[in-house]
């Protein structure tokens, strides 16, 4: 296997990657191989859909399948050997499909149809070890020797930041938002990576438009959730048990939280959310169910101890799923749509019957303990509505800075930081969160700024769109541009949703962005050096230091 899409990538004084028999993050070299061979796959049926887009033929099915597919190898989603081979599968007659209605499209119209190469002309068997032993033409690092260093790490950036839009693609079609230019887009993006470009200025003109791209497809997850569940507003959550029989919800879908709260109406089961899961207390059509009683435990590198002292039913919704046999909860953590670990029981559809027996032949929390709260909801209306209160603050000389300290969480010592620069913020200034990166420092009382809370948990990692529209708002109040805005952004990366977010906001013009705690693997020295010219990209460093800088600027 090779592997450096994410921040547990191995990294030795010779080379970077993950290269052995299985990565760190528990996914086997079988598996990663056959992820590579799925997405070279997923190349091909985007070439043919790009062509057969040329003579108004969109399969809309096939485009909703391809993300659904392609989210799939996002680091912990599916650890399935079985389940990628049945992706395989689909994924040659996706192609057939789209092949044959191109070239009957062709004909039809006298033209020859191209004669295609590459992924969209490989025909491979369904047999795993011959897949296996294929796998390597398929590597996401295929052709090191023939390109430069610098040359497959822009490679990796962008495949990894069109895998992390994809994921977000699928999120906004569960909820019934799909655009068919969004759909072309992905695939013009997708087929292209598919040639092995090697032009340093096209991949990172490529880079620019995938972060573009993401953009208008949190747009519309944004719209799918506040059309679906309504416009979330600050709420305060409990995050102590309650007594009871339970379900725990992980991931990111709501729409899957809102099945499970469907169907346990009346059963005495309570539900908890978990990880990024924590923002749904805010949405009024999931809020309105009193067995939402509260959210336990923080991001997903904890899940092993947490979920083993969960005593209730567990669904994964979508990624962050982890060895659940460390811990011992196999027998009761269930998976969904598209995550996958072997042996796992998972869900087809949307009856949750089997989650519900589970929860209810399995004891529950004994007793209540004493309520504690943190709060959530400062989406995009809520933040709207009171950016004229804040800017009368700022203006007023109340509030002098504002500071995002989010993203994805992780387990390395150096993630201290983050919790630290929050507690450290001064009490002029407010501190924006989002994703599970915030787990860190959720707990702790920030109080108040004349009424305006200091902390202000934005959402999911998807969110970030919703911060994006207050940092324009605030510019255009102010009659500036964001990066003249008393406004530093302080992330913590780990896979590639997070990479994608950092494409969006430095495609949208963003500079000055600290991240952490480390370098992606698949950045080389060079591309570092050039997004810190470029972007004024900046690695973390000592709070102290970075504090003073950020607000000195």
């Amino acid at each position: 296997m090779f592997c450096v899409q994410c921040e547990h990538t191995i990294r030795t004084p010779v080379a970077t990657g993950c290269s052995y028999a299985m990565g760190m993050c528990g996914k086997t070299g079988e598996v990663s191989d056959l992820q590579d061979v799925l997405i070279y796959l997923l190349q091909g049926v985007s070439a043919y859909a790009v062509a057969a887009r040329r003579f108004g033929l969109v399969d809309r099915a096939i485009d909703a399948w391809s993300c659904q597919a392609f989210f799939a190898t996002l680091t912990n989603v599916n650890f399935d050997a079985e389940r990628i081979l049945a992706f395989i599968g689909e994924a040659q007659q996706a192609r057939a499909k789209l092949k044959e209605g191109y070239e009957a499209a062709c004909l039809a119209q006298g033209q020859q149809p191209e004669a295609m190469t590459g992924p969209a002309a490989v025909e491979l068997t369904g047999e795993k070890a011959a897949l296996l032993s294929w796998a390597p033409t398929a590597a996401v690092n295929r052709g090191k020797e023939q390109v430069s260093e610098d040359i497959l790490g822009l490679r990796m950036l962008c495949l990894y930041g069109l895998k992390g839009a994809a994921a977000y693609m699928e999120h906004a079609r569960v909820l019934g938002e799909q655009d068919d230019a969004i759909g072309a887009e992905y695939h013009e993006i997708m087929a292209w990576l598919g040639q092995d470009p090697a032009d340093m200025n096209e991949l990172i003109a490529c880079a620019m438009r995938i972060g573009q791209m993401n953009f208008k497809v949190m747009a519309l997850l944004d719209k799918g959730e506040t059309d679906t569940f309504g416009h979330p507003s600050p709420v305060q959550v409990n995050i102590k048990p309650v007594k009871g029989q339970a379900i725990l919800v992980s991931g990111h879908d709501l729409h899957d939280l809102q099945k499970i709260l469907e169907q346990t109406v009346g059963t005495g089961i309570r539900v908890y959310t978990h990880g990024e899961m924590l923002p749904a207390h805010a949405y009024p059509e999931l809020n309105k169910y009193p067995h939402l009683v509260g959210h336990y435990g923080t991001a997903w590198q904890n899940q092993q101890k947490e979920f083993a002292a969960f005593p209730g039913a567990i669904v994964m919704t979508s990624n962050c799923i982890i060895n659940p046999d460390v811990g011992q909860y196999r027998d009761r953590i269930f998976t969904r749509s598209i995550v996958g670990w072997p042996g796992v029981c998972h869900i087809e559809g949307d009856d949750f019957a089997t989650v519900i027996a589970k929860a209810q032949s399995l004891a529950g929390f004994p007793h209540d303990e004493i309520p504690a709260y943190t709060s959530t909801g400062f989406a995009r209306n809520a933040l709207m509505a009171a950016a004229p209160a804040v800017i009368d603050q700022v203006k007023a000389g109340h509030i002098r800075h504002f500071f995002l300290i989010g993203g994805c969480d992780g387990d390395k010592s150096e993630r201290s930081y983050y919790t630290d620069m929050a507690r450290a913020v001064p009490e002029d200034c407010l501190i924006l969160t989002l994703a599970c990166g915030k787990f860190r420092f959720h707990s702790f009382d920030y109080g108040d700024i004349n009424g305006i809370p200091r902390y202000l948990d934005v959402g999911q990692c998807n969110d970030a769109y919703s911060a994006i529209q207050l940092a324009i708002a605030l510019a255009d109040a102010f009659g500036c541009g964001v990066n003249d805005l008393p406004l530093s952004l302080v992330l913590s990366w780990f896979e590639q949703k997070a990479i994608v977010i950092l494409l969006t906001l430095l495609s949208l013009g963003i500079k000055g962005i600290r991240v952490g705690p480390t370098v992606p693997g698949f950045l080389t020295p060079n591309l570092l050096a050039f997004l810190q010219e470029n972007f004024d990209l900046k690695l973390i460093g000592s709070v102290e230091q970075d504090l003073a800088d950020m607000l000195a600027a």
